[in-house]
This record gives structure tokens, sequence and C-alpha cells, in this order.
């Protein structure tokens, strides 16, 4: 067996929490993007787009979270506040995958969205191959309008998943998965 299709089946999420230093380098981060883009798109239409967040950038989406969390709920736990702070600060990388529909007559929305969902695999893909743990998220910040705003997604955009990338602190052992017998017919 190949080392490409080792990798594959060997291939799990990471828990965030378990996620730290070192990040991907300057140059690996363009490898994974651009892996991360090499997706089928009918059309060519690049129905998505990517939004690097690392540095300080992970601390300030923190503080947006907080403000926009607290707004809603103002009685919160400070343990939940503080949650919501960390929520993008213990992964060295997270990658806001951005979809949107380009109005298209031969093209359906569904394939698009389909398209941005392949490009949240492909950088799990790919952040494993360069021997980093990741996890594909989504959560209320993808659905948060405020939060949505403060990334500059346009009101015709949504976030596909937010890709936590980092070295593995400890690695998972594995889930139980399907029985191929479970989830395959034949016609």
């Amino acid at each position: 067996m190949n080392d490409s299709l080792s990798r594959l089946q060997q291939r799990r999420s990471v828990p965030v929490r378990w996620l730290g230093e070192p990040g991907p380098s300057p140059s690996e981060v363009e490898t994974l993007l651009t892996v991360a883009s090499r997706v089928p798109d009918h059309g060519k239409l690049v129905p998505w787009r990517f939004i690097v967040i690392e540095g300080e950038a992970r601390q300030r989406l923190g503080e947006v979270l907080v403000k926009a969390f607290q707004a809603d709920q103002p009685e919160a736990d400070p343990e939940k506040v503080e949650t919501e702070r960390n929520r993008f600060a213990q992964a060295p990388l997270v990658v806001a995958v951005v979809s949107r529909v380009v109005p298209h007559v031969k093209i359906p929305d569904w394939e698009q969205v389909l398209s941005a969902g392949a490009v949240c695999m492909n950088l799990l893909n790919a952040a494993n191959a360069l021997g980093y743990g990741a996890s594909w998220l989504t959560g209320w910040a993808a659905f948060d309008r405020r939060v949505l705003d403060v990334l500059g997604l346009a009101p015709d955009e949504r976030i596909a998943g937010y890709v936590h990338i980092g070295t593995a602190k400890e690695i998972p052992i594995d889930r139980p998965r399907p029985a191929l017998g479970d989830i395959v017919t034949r016609f």
C-alpha cells in the first residue's frame, strides 16, 4: 500500500484542545491552501475562498466572540465566556473556508456547496499529509452574522467550516467506523 492511501486510512480528527505549536510555516500554509483548492469545481466557478486566522488574529476573533456571546447571554458563567474567548486560540492556525453560490443556469447550488465541503476535506488531508493534526468544525460562530461581518463575509457567503490545524499533543484512538455491509448497496 502506498503512503498516501495509508495516511487516508488513518486520518482522524484531532480535538482542538489537543492541537498546539508548532503550526505550519508560511510555505506550508501556502501548500495547504493550494492542495485544498484542488477540488471538483464544475464550471470553474471557485465558489469558495479562505480566511487565514493565525497569531494575534486568533485572540482578536476571540474578543469578537465574547462580545456577541455576552450580548446574547449576559448572565453566562465566566468559564463559558473564557471558552468563547479561546475558541480560536488553541490551534496555531485556523482556516475559515467560505462558501458562496455563484448563480449559474447549468450548475446547481448544491454542487457548489459540495465543492466547498471538498475544500475542507482536502485541507484536512493536506494537514495530515504534512504531519499535523486538524479538526473541521462549525459551531455558532459559523452562523452568527455579527461574527461573519467582522470576518468580512458578504450577505450571500457562509462558513463551510473552520479548520483548526496544529501539532497534535495526543493522537485520539480511532472511533468505530461503519461496516461497509451496513452502508453499501449495489444497483
